[in-house]
């Protein structure tokens, strides 16, 4: 079974959340979250902090990670680790692979012709929501 991440980074201020516009499909043109394959043999948390870096610049030195859920999905033969961390201090963020954004946090994530993954950011920040006081320390 394939493995994935996703990874919900808020500035140092939490008032705003890093998100990339899609360049190619699946969703192409549409916002999501950063993040990417779990290679084999490499734990979750690895391939997260690994992800973030390749895409953003950012480096387990500038955000803690916390491992926030995970969604299986047998039928497609793979799974999703979602992370949920705070940047400690102002980062330049930059990337090739997607156009990377500070996003508000009063957006309707579960507009699906805006966000990718069929409603599941909106379901990933309610989560955040109920979870903020141990996420973002």
């Amino acid at each position: 079974m394939q493995g994935y991440n996703t990874i919900v980074v808020f500035n140092a201020r939490v008032d705003r959340m890093l998100m990339c516009k899609r360049r190619k499909n699946p969703y192409k043109g549409l916002s999501n979250f950063v993040g990417g394959k779990i290679e084999e043999n490499e734990n979750g948390q690895d391939a997260a902090y690994r992800e973030l870096e390749e895409e953003t610049a950012i480096t387990r030195n500038d955000i803690i990670l916390s491992h926030l859920m995970n969604f299986t999905y047998p039928l497609d033969n793979c799974y999703l680790e979602v992370y949920v961390g705070k940047l400690n201090k102002s980062v330049e963020v930059f990337g090739d692979e997607n156009e990377l954004y500070w996003s508000a946090l009063d957006r309707n994530f579960f507009d699906v012709t805006q966000y990718a993954g069929e409603g599941n950011i909106g379901h990933i920040m309610m989560h955040v929501a109920m979870h903020r006081q141990e996420l973002l320390k």
